[in-house]
Parts: structure tokens; sequence; C-alpha cells
């Protein structure tokens, strides 16, 4: 059932890398605690596999697009969860804590959860911009956050040391928001993000193909009042 389950994103594998993806995918969903290869190739009785090198390679060296997978996903759970009426989207970064000379992106970062206003805690790792659609999920009664797409977003030291232009978090988003409007073209889209995306450079770059909801910044300068709410109680 799981080849009929994940058969929309069939057409961007390879025979020999869907096999393997598939393998990969039911692995994620049996193994607890961290979903590595390791883990996933445990989980389906393959430990002693001669040939385990081939599911690394699925992430590192096979030839497939995530943002044509990006944009299956996103077609999917749009037409399932939310196929009318405006479609809220969250963004948010966060730091996958890694260490190793392999792993070029990584930066240090401050740690939001264990970091306060009189308390700064560092971490080292890798900053990932992620875009979740908050759909209702019936079944579940609640408002899931789905994952549709997410961007690696270099430190500044990783850019220049590789010769690249440095963007911060702020560009990033403001692509990742251009593409999931480009994708969903007829949709209103509305974006909702903390203070780290309330600039008026992002604002004003979207402000024509989405809405952007964000926290205002502690300097921010108010010269208007807001409008007086109506039809509320």
């Amino acid at each position: 059932m799981l080849h009929v389950w994940m058969g929309a994103f069939r057409s961007q594998f390879t025979a020999p890398s869907w096999q393997h993806m598939l393998v990969l995918i039911l692995g994620c969903i049996l193994a607890p605690g961290k979903r590595t290869v390791t883990a996933c190739l445990r989980m389906t009785g393959r430990t002693s596999d001669p040939g385990f090198a081939r599911y690394h390679h699925i992430l590192n060296r096979a030839r497939w697009s995530p943002r044509a997978l990006a944009r299956i996903l996103l077609t999917l759970i749009v037409a399932h969860l939310v196929p009318e009426g405006p479609i809220v989207i969250g963004l948010d970064d966060t730091i996958e804590r890694r260490w190793g000379p392999k792993i070029a992106a990584r930066g240090i970062y401050r740690d939001p959860v264990r970091s306060s206003h009189g308390h700064f805690v560092k971490a080292s790792g890798l900053r990932w911009l992620s875009f979740m659609v908050l759909a209702p999920v019936p079944w579940a009664g609640v408002v899931k956050a789905l994952p549709v797409l997410t961007l690696l977003a270099p430190s500044e030291r990783a850019n220049t040391k590789q010769g690249r232009r440095h963007k911060p978090l702020t560009d990033w988003a403001r692509q990742g928001i251009m593409q999931l409007c480009r994708w969903l073209p007829e949709r209103h889209l509305i974006f909702v993000g903390d203070s780290s995306f309330g600039t008026h450079d992002l604002v004003q770059s979207v402000t024509q193909r989405a809405t952007l909801i964000s926290r205002l910044r502690l300097d921010a300068n108010l010269f208007e009042k807001p409008p007086e709410r109506s039809g509320l109680s």
C-alpha cells in the first residue's frame, strides 16, 4: 500500500531510487527517536544489507529535485485539507545542531529556547527556514503545522568562505514566499511569522502577492493609531 499512497511522487525518481526511497519512508514511520538512515534500515530488517550505502546515496548523490517534491506535497495538502478559502502558512527558522569539518554551512546563532532577555545562549549548527501550512485536520480536531518547503540559510562565515554573497534570513523568506505564490497563483496566501520577519523591505516586496502578518519589532515607530475594530465583540 505504501507505493500507492506515495504514488504522486513516483515521477520524480528513477526505478532503483524509488525502491530505496520507499524503504526509507517505511523506516521513518516505524523508527522511534532520531530518524537516521541507519535507524530506518534497522527498523526494516536491513541492518546487514551489503548494499546499505545505496540508501545513503539517495540523500547525497541521487538526482532528484526537492523543490519538485515540495510542490507536489503542497498541492496534495491544499487539495485535501484547504480546498477553498485563504491558505495560512507559518514561517519560522530553526537551528539543527550539527558539528564537524564537513558541515560547511553551519554557523553560531542565538538559541531562542534557552536564551532570555538577560541570558544569551549560543548554538552551533545549520539554520533552516521552514514554511508550514496551518491546516485543520478533521479527524484530529486541531490545526496542524504541516511543513511543505524548507530552505537552508547558510551563515555569513560559510558564504564568505565559499565566495558567495550572503543573504539574510528575510531574503530567504521573500524567495520562499514568492515561490509558494507562484505555485498557488489563484489562492490567497496569508503568511504568519515572528518579529524576525517584521521588516519594511520584506513586507513591501510581497504585499502585491500575499498578506504577511508579523509581530512588531520593539523599536518600531507607529505614526498613526490602528483603525477601530468593527463587528467584533
